[in-house]
């Protein structure tokens, strides 16, 4: 037992470290790829890595604050803190509270603060979820029981984040709570058949969404439309080509002289590539994998099934949106309006990202 609860502890130190590491790469590359549209923009190179650094102190706050409360308490006011998440996500379907970004309204603007209610959401739910699947882990294959109020939980945020509309982060959600499931050991045929009716669901709002469609066709062929719809993603091959092996030098990117749009958001990986070549992309795209393998590490070692089920949420979610992420990028995958975690610019998603540290921080603790 004292082996296994040491093994625990270095596991947990090694992904912290991990963790530490992709904060430091995305505060070097915030500055890097935003410099010179922060210079032009507001006067200042440092505009944005000045806010992600107040974000990173806020983080770290939230970060002491998680691991502090008592786990007990968090099971008590999970279904109530989701409610509360999901009605102030659910403020961005009214104009008057909606700050709106490349067509997008997923913030809220309230005076000079502006946040991402979804990003708490996403913690919310995997933490709802956890807390739902450990109460019915004696009746998890029940239809009526487990998998009907299953599907209303992970239904409600997805309709509210169809709306703004934030699709990547819908199938992200679904993905990572079907995974959950599948942890619970529930029969793999019903997994299957429920994972299957989302099928004809996604056909239906990719039809029903034209841009989702265009999306697509971009995705297949963005040099059909290179000035337009195309542009982006033809800017991030370019700047992860121009890369090679070695690549430019931090800072020395041209791509960032506005060419490539969001290039300190949601493609900074095309910047780091630019910048650090092939072999800095494989070490950042290394750091992720020993994210998801120390993670589930950690997973595996804890005896609190609620604690196992939240902490492994969490591990998937930040996962799934750091492949997602460099997938885009790299026109492996359509674009979604996604950043890298812990490395690209915005506050909400770093403090909700580091929030669910000190959760897992908390669960590990508990746990010992």
């Amino acid at each position: 037992m004292f082996w296994k609860k040491k093994e625990l502890l270095s596991d947990l130190r090694i992904f912290l470290g991990v963790i530490v590491t992709l904060i430091i790469i995305g505060m070097i590359f915030i500055y890097s790829a935003s410099s010179v549209f922060a210079l032009e923009q507001f006067g200042s190179a440092n505009y944005f890595v000045k806010k992600q650094v107040l974000g990173l102190f806020l983080g770290l706050c939230g970060l002491i604050a998680a691991r502090l409360i008592p786990l007990e308490i968090v099971k008590k006011l999970a279904p109530f803190i989701f409610l509360i998440t999901l009605g102030v996500t659910a403020l961005t379907l009214f104009p008057y509270f909606t700050h709106t970004v490349h067509g997008s309204s997923r913030w809220i603007r309230i005076g000079w603060i502006t946040f991402q209610p979804s990003e708490f959401l996403k913690i919310a739910l995997l933490v709802y979820l956890a807390y739902f699947l450990t109460q019915k882990k004696q009746t998890i294959n029940a239809i009526v029981h487990t998998f009907l109020p299953f599907l209303i939980i992970l239904g409600l945020p997805c309709f509210v984040l169809l709306k703004q509309p934030d699709f990547g982060l819908i199938i992200t959600l679904v993905l990572t709570s079907f995974m959950l499931l599948f942890i619970t050991h529930i029969n793999i045929k019903r997994l299957f058949i429920m994972l299957g009716s989302f099928v004809p669901l996604v056909f239906f709002l990719i039809y029903w969404w034209p841009y989702r469609l265009k999306r697509i066709a971009t995705f297949l062929n963005p040099w059909q439309d290179p000035q337009g719809s195309g542009f982006q993603i033809i800017q991030s091959l370019i700047a992860i080509g121009s890369g090679s092996f070695w690549g430019a030098g931090i800072s020395n990117s041209k791509q960032k002289f506005f060419y490539l749009p969001m290039q300190h958001t949601d493609f900074i990986f095309s910047i780091i590539a630019e910048e650090t070549g092939l072999i800095g992309s494989l070490l950042l795209v290394m750091l992720y994998l020993l994210f998801l393998y120390f993670g589930l590490r950690i997973v595996w070692q804890l005896t609190d099934h609620f604690s196992m089920l939240a902490t492994a949420g969490f591990v998937l979610l930040i996962s799934l949106q750091a492949l997602i992420n460099i997938a885009v990028t790299t026109a492996l995958l359509p674009t979604k309006g996604m950043g890298l975690p812990f490395v690209s610019y915005g506050n909400s998603a770093l403090i909700a990202n580091l929030c669910m540290v000190g959760l897992i921080i908390n669960m590990v603790s508990e746990d010992r």
